[in-house]
């Protein structure tokens, strides 16, 4: 399908991320329908997005018809049977199998045009696309948190995705005001496959003694980071962050560079998973 036909998008998943990436693409213009099978979740998106695009009224970045018309785009829905998009982008819990699930259910309901992209941050689009109904219509679409903010998209490419879907969905990120970039299946695709060491040594430093969490997060900002290591994954979650990890340590073949931190683990079995739960390596 190419760009200017794309009128529909549908985000499965209603968390942090899925509610970001819907607000994108409704001021982007698109019609927006969110689906989770939980309607409390849709509840709670509904009103951060509105809460968002309040913000941005309040700050004029947006008029009140704008976010208003923002508003008329979206649809929520928790039955599967309303997810009838263009384009489809789901992100929802990082585990293969409850994925493959949703993405039949969705060829099911969808036409022979329809695109589907996974926002996973770290499964493999290749072996992901093997168990999809059609795998040259599968590709990667990874945005990042928070999905109205941060500009990178990571287009992702795998062994069966046609070119024409990657060229689609890299006019659709530009569409949305982000900065896409192509890159093919790789464990952690580029950006986490490039950050594994930059969270992985701060929290050996930290666990070694050499330093504090506090100093390393002032350090690293003191050079022009935005946010330190501990800050960050405080932001995404400590519980996905190391899942990544682990997801990229075992696809790489667990070398020892790689191996995630017992630190992070004994954080993400107390439930403290950062800035969601209200404590991570900092309280909230």
């Amino acid at each position: 399908m190419p760009m200017e036909e794309i009128q529909t998008i549908c985000i499965c998943g209603a968390g942090t991320m899925g509610s970001g990436i819907a607000q994108v693409a409704a001021q982007a213009g698109f019609r927006t329908i969110q689906y989770d099978v939980q309607t409390n979740m849709l509840d709670k998106s509904k009103a951060a997005i509105a809460a968002s695009v309040q913000q941005l009224v309040a700050k004029q970045k947006l008029t009140a018809e704008a976010a208003q018309a923002v508003q008329d785009r979206l649809r929520f829905t928790n039955n599967i049977a309303d997810c009838k998009a263009d384009v489809v982008i789901e992100a929802i819990v990082e585990k293969p199998a409850v994925k493959l699930a949703l993405f039949q259910q969705l060829a099911a309901v969808n036409n022979a045009q329809c695109i589907f992209t996974s926002n996973t941050s770290s499964l493999s689009i290749t072996e992901l696309q093997e168990q999809v109904v059609h795998p040259e219509r599968f590709a990667g679409m990874h945005f990042f948190n928070p999905a109205t903010h941060m500009k990178l998209v990571e287009v992702v490419k795998g062994k069966q995705t046609a070119q024409y879907v990657v060229d689609t969905l890299y006019a659709l990120a530009n569409t949305m005001g982000k900065v896409p970039v192509h890159c093919n299946d790789a464990p952690g695709f580029i950006v986490n496959h490039i950050a594994r060491p930059y969270y992985l040594e701060a929290m050996r430093l930290v666990e070694s003694g050499a330093a504090t969490m506090e100093q390393v997060d002032a350090v690293m900002e003191a050079t022009g980071f935005k946010m330190g290591p501990f800050k960050l994954m405080d932001l995404i979650g400590l519980d996905i962050n190391y899942s990544v990890s682990e997801i990229v340590w075992e696809a790489l073949g667990k070398p020892d560079r790689l191996t995630p931190a017992a630190m992070q683990k004994t954080k993400v079995d107390a439930g403290e998973l950062g800035r969601k739960t209200g404590k991570g390596f900092y309280e909230y």
